[in-house]
């Protein structure tokens, strides 16, 4: 809302996708990735760090139990996560750094869809801490146990120095500068 009210005459396209509008085919003036691109011509810098872990709700565990190691996250919890086949990105295969061999049965392609299952009790489930700390129904398990992921800033090297496009890199900057205590809680 902040950037739009401060540059009324921008028309702003917002798309959530996995990848489908790329900056080095200048498809879209900025993306937000989950990783450094490898090659095209690009500008990407390291927009934030942010943190991840698992959440469950106090209803599901007090229905199945809090698992105290994860190891126990295979016995008896139903798991929320993605979709093997249709993940995006290497960055999103979570479960397999909490333990090796967990699945999911609950699974989605949307992180926003996971939020909502592990939300209304479907299992547990890996969320970025600035979505499961912001979730009043939502608490931590294995709390000890995080994961570090990365947002980069890509753009073309040819429109990077636009004033649109610098005007938002400027404001977004800010705003996780604002925020780094939501994407990397204590």
């Amino acid at each position: 809302r902040g950037f739009i009210e401060a540059n009324p005459r921008l028309v702003v396209d917002l798309v959530a996708s996995s990848g489908f509008l790329s900056p080095s085919k200048r498809e879209a003036d900025l993306a937000v990735t989950l990783s450094r691109p490898r090659a095209g011509p690009v500008i990407a810098g390291k927009l934030s760090d942010y943190t991840l872990r698992l959440y469950a709700t106090r209803g599901y565990l007090s229905q199945h139990g809090l698992p105290e190691r994860p190891d126990q996250l295979a016995q008896g919890h139903r798991l929320v996560g993605y979709i093997p086949d249709l993940l995006y990105a290497p960055e999103l295969r979570y479960l397999a750094e909490i333990e090796a061999d967990l699945a999911a049965t609950v699974r989605s392609s949307s992180i926003n869809a996971q939020h909502r299952m592990i939300a209304a009790g479907a299992g547990i489930g890996v969320l970025p801490c600035f979505i499961g700390d912001a979730d009043k129904w939502l608490v931590p398990v294995l709390p000890e146990r995080r994961i570090t992921r990365s947002f980069w800033l890509v753009t073309h090297k040819d429109t990077h120095n636009l004033t649109r496009v610098r005007a938002f890199k400027d404001w977004l900057t800010a705003l996780i500068s604002r925020e780094r205590g939501r994407l990397l809680p204590r």
